[in-house]
Order: C-alpha cells, then sequence, then structure tokens
C-alpha cells in the first residue's frame, strides 16, 4: 500500500473489538513513534502504554468517557519539557508539534497493521498526573487509543473525495491571496 493510500484508510475509530493487541503489532507502533522526526533531533517523547483493566479505566475516566471507546490500549504521548528543542526567536518550547509528528506517525503505522485509533485530546489533565505519577517536567499532549476496529467503525477510504476541501482552498503559492 503506498502512502496515499494508507492515509485514505487511517479513520478515527471510536469501536473496537473484544480482542487483545498482538505484541508484534503493538511493537510495530511504538516503534513508528521512536522514529518519527522531531525538533534538532530532541527526541521529547515519554510514551505510556496502558493495556490494564485498571489503567483503562483511569484512562476512561481522565477522557470523561464511560470506556474509553472500548479501546484494548491507550498511549499517553507525553513530552519532557525539560528536553524539547526551544525556538530561538521567541522561546517556544515546540514540543506540542513533536508530539503530534510521533503521534501521526503512530496513527498510520497502527492502520498498516490492521489497527484502528483515536486520537483523544479531551483529557483532565490533573486525572492523568495523578492516576500515572507523571513526573512533573512531562506534559500530556495526546492520548492515542488502539484496538482492532469493528468493521461498522471503519470509514470508506472514498469519503475524501466529498468531505475534505479541494487544494484550491487550503494551499497558495508564494503569497496568500483572496
Amino acid at each position: 500500500m503506498n502512502f496515499t493510500e494508507l492515509a485514505k484508510k487511517r479513520c478515527s475509530v471510536r469501536a473496537y473489538a473484544d480482542k487483545p493487541i498482538a505484541p508484534e503489532h503493538l511493537q510495530a507502533v511504538l516503534e513508528a513513534g521512536r522514529l518519527a522526526p522531531t525538533g534538532k533531533n530532541h527526541q521529547p517523547q515519554r510514551i505510556l502504554v496502558v493495556q490494564s483493566p485498571e489503567g483503562l479505566a483511569k484512562m476512561a475516566q481522565a477522557m470523561h468517557n464511560t470506556n474509553a471507546y472500548t479501546a484494548k490500549a491507550v498511549l499517553m504521548i507525553c513530552s519532557d519539557t525539560t528536553d524539547c528543542w526551544v525556538r530561538s526567536f521567541d522561546s517556544h518550547c515546540i514540543h506540542e508539534i513533536d508530539a503530534s509528528i510521533v503521534t501521526t506517525y503512530m496513527m498510520l503505522a497502527a492502520t498498516e497493521q490492521g489497527l484502528g485509533s483515536l486520537w483523544v485530546e479531551r483529557f483532565d489533565t490533573e486525572i492523568l498526573r495523578k492516576e500515572f505519577h507523571l513526573p512533573d517536567n512531562y506534559v500530556p499532549d495526546a492520548l492515542l487509543c488502539l484496538g482492532y476496529p469493528q468493521p461498522e467503525a471503519v470509514k470508506s477510504p472514498e469519503r475524501y473525495d466529498t468531505e475534505r476541501k479541494p487544494l484550491e482552498e487550503t494551499v497558495w503559492y508564494e503569497s496568500y491571496q483572496a
């Protein structure tokens, strides 16, 4: 499958089969996160894998979702703010950008492995800090739900033909023009 086919196949999955994730599939997802580029190769990502029923219940509580979308694993993508590249012009630590790239790589790898994923940004950071004992310098940037998708949860790759804006509405050349 080429990149465009993979990107079109990926969709947000909110219902997962009651089947544990094969260790080799999870390992491939985590390896993709390791390979993701980061600002000046600082690699500030710190990923917590949560698979136990107790841990998933804590994740569901942090998401304010009763069952964490029935995911069989949730990855908490954190950034170590003491290990991220800082832009010299405004002293901005780019950890959110790094975490986004890492999460995107893992979502695509999950799709390649036959897993569904859901990137979750609606979470209570204080619950995550308390329940998972996050160090003060770790910032939770994203949660990634994983599992084998229920058939009805998978969307057609053809949806992009009608659900996405055309390039003419999102791309300019040389200067932004109205």
